[in-house]
């Protein structure tokens, strides 16, 4: 718990809201992928985690991850416009990463459009390193980068490498 906002796994009733964010703002020209639907089947999927920043109870922010044995794909990862630069994103990654570590996973790994440098830099400054470079990845128009963090690598150090 933050003091302006909260973390919480989403509920059923967040698909609206999620949706809208990702048509507003992540899948902005390109289409509608990530309708209500398709959220709200993620949120229920056990391979998936649905997490959410509330704020003033409203959705300030998500990420959608999906899990398989030793990595994770970030699927989908927003915070309003309004609710940028005040800790949200980093909380939210924060939590994920974590939830990931949990899991045993060794790789997150996501895509995001070349030209989204706020969204580069921000992964960028969490120790996300490019991958790949995915041409014409968004609905055949847009390239992409995929990027991804190694945990195994960025573990913090324990008790028994002292």
């Amino acid at each position: 718990m933050h003091d302006d906002f909260s973390i919480r796994l989403a509920r059923s009733d967040d698909a609206v809201d999620i949706a809208a964010m990702s048509r507003d703002f992540i899948e902005q020209g390109l289409g509608w992928n990530w309708n209500v639907q398709r959220v709200a089947n993620s949120i229920r999927q056990r391979e998936t985690n649905v997490v959410v920043a509330m704020a003033a109870d409203r959705l300030a922010g998500f990420g959608i991850m999906g899990y398989r044995d030793a990595d994770a794909h970030l699927m989908l990862f927003a915070v309003k416009p309004a609710h940028r630069r005040k800790g949200i994103g980093t909380a939210l990654m924060e939590w994920l990463e974590s939830t990931a570590r949990t899991a045993g996973i060794e790789l997150i790994w996501l895509e995001a459009r070349v030209n989204n440098a706020q969204a580069l830099a921000f992964y960028r400054a969490r120790g996300y390193r490019t991958l790949d470079r995915l041409h014409r990845y968004y609905s055949g128009i847009e390239d992409a980068v995929r990027i991804g963090k190694d945990l195994a690598a960025a573990q913090p150090s324990s008790f028994l490498d002292k």
